[in-house]
């Protein structure tokens, strides 16, 4: 797998933990949509955003784990949220740990997900080893 974050050099992009693009070459993997479900399908944090997000990326990287893929190897994250200021609020200090080597990120808010109780989905492009 090659792997190369671009930048524009602008001074904000110093203080993101995702890059404005990732070029990459090799065999991919694209996710579904990952929710904070537990093992047996029920989700996790109802109304608890920072349970949530935790759950995704617990989620996430089992994924990662079964197609023998590490959290580096994510170039593309988008992340779906109902409430896009929560998410910044609450999480930051959660996400930026799994934004390694600045992957290209979108954070989208929409009106709801496929189940009420749902405040996030995550889906990752992953550039195989």
């Amino acid at each position: 797998m090659t792997r190369e974050s671009l930048s524009t050099g602008k001074a904000w992009e110093a203080t993101v933990p995702f890059s404005v693009g990732v070029i990459a070459s090799g065999r991919l993997l694209y996710t579904a949509g990952i929710t904070a479900r537990d093992a047996d399908g029920q989700v996790v944090g109802a109304g608890d955003m920072r349970a949530q997000v935790t759950q995704c990326f617990s989620n996430l990287g089992d994924i990662l784990k079964v197609a023998g893929a590490q959290w580096g190897d994510v170039v593309k994250f988008t992340i779906f949220t109902t409430d896009i200021a929560r998410y910044d609020q609450e999480t930051r200090d959660i996400r930026r740990s799994f934004f390694v080597d600045k992957p290209a990120a979108t954070l989208i808010e929409v009106s709801k997900l496929i189940q009420p109780q749902m405040l996030v989905e995550i889906e990752a492009v992953v550039c195989l080893p």
